[in-house]
């Protein structure tokens, strides 16, 4: 009896014993600063009281009305970084960084060998040419939805590369600059003459336009896939080896056309300057010998208006004083 109660003693101490660690001292984590935790409960991921879900609230904002009710996803329960934190042995802590990452836009998760070992992405413009994008891509897991991308898609990233390219990919297929309005004959119009139809042209003079449109088209990767693409940058645009050469024939030409229309329009303006210059001088010149005349008449206008003999006085007196001046005097006799 006194083996079998030690051997009862020893194996409840020993259950004890590892519930105490099992439970108790491997039950306690901590959350670092860059990553958001939660929590699955008996295979169920721990929701929010009342269980709402990503229609209430921003997370749907970049949806469009058809895909409403299609990426409907229930927020989770999100632990913030900090602790200890305590769960139970039949409880399980999923852990990701929130950190932001880059990747570049060719970058294939499923198959890194592809687009040149992820380095250049091809696209098909308007005018049928085949071009290289290179660029980069910032995006970081958002913990308002992060059912859809511990639960509901295997490979979040793979999705979000794929639905990034297949509408960077329609936006250079279908891409034109409108051109600018301008009057005829001017540089501008000129200008829009001789880039019309080529659209790599197009591309590249509206790189910004097309970064701030691949990141509106891109808000709804937080609903579908609980990743925030933060922004893309789209450094270059590379046409093919035999297009590259009659591209920079056009650019050529063109910038020798600008050229000459900048030489001509400041030959131009140089002439219309002159003549502006010259017609104020002429102006001044007519108004310096106006001027005497004016104030003679004003002068003759006050003898007069002084008396009814002042104004013949006044020309009495000139006539005088030209006679003292005369060396000769011809008089004329009436008939």
């Amino acid at each position: 009896m006194d083996i079998l109660q030690d051997l009862g003693g020893g194996f409840l101490l020993g259950a004890l014993a590892w519930f105490v660690v099992r439970c108790i001292l491997t039950g306690f984590f901590t959350v670092d600063q860059s990553e958001r935790a939660v929590k699955v409960r008996l295979g169920r991921a721990v929701r929010l009281a009342g269980e709402p879900t990503t229609r209430e609230g921003p997370v749907s904002e970049g949806l469009a009305r058809t895909d409403e009710e299609r990426y409907v996803y229930p927020q989770l329960e999100v632990i913030q970084p900090g602790g200890p934190y305590f769960k139970w042995p039949w409880e399980k802590v999923i852990k990701v960084s929130v950190s932001t990452q880059t990747l570049s836009m060719a970058y294939d998760p499923e198959s890194p060998d592809a687009n040149e070992g992820g380095t250049v992405l091809d696209a098909v413009t308007k005018d049928q040419l085949n071009t290289g994008l290179t660029g980069q891509l910032r995006y970081r897991i958002s913990e308002q939805n992060l059912y859809a991308y511990l639960f509901a898609v295997k490979n979040p990233i793979a999705h979000a590369m794929g639905y990034f390219i297949s509408i960077l990919r329609e936006r250079i297929a279908s891409f034109e600059a409108p051109p600018p309005p301008a009057q005829e004959g001017t540089l501008e119009a000129v200008e829009a003459s001789v880039v019309s139809g080529v659209s790599i042209n197009d591309l590249r003079k509206n790189l910004r336009d097309l970064n701030e449109h691949m990141d509106r088209e891109c808000r709804g990767s937080l609903s579908r896939y609980g990743l925030v693409l933060d922004a893309s940058l789209i450094t270059g645009i590379d046409p093919p080896g035999e297009v590259e050469s009659a591209l920079a024939a056009i650019n050529t030409a063109h910038n020798h056309v600008s050229s000459d229309i900048s030489l001509a329009q400041a030959a131009a303006d140089q002439k219309i300057v002159q003549s502006r210059r010259a017609v104020e001088i002429e102006t001044l010149k007519a108004q310096a010998e106006v001027e005497p005349l004016n104030a003679m008449a004003e002068q003759l206008t006050v003898l007069k208006n002084s008396g009814p003999g002042a104004l013949q006085a006044y020309l009495r007196n000139i006539r005088l004083g030209l006679f003292s001046k005369a060396s000769q005097v011809v008089l004329g006799v009436k008939p």
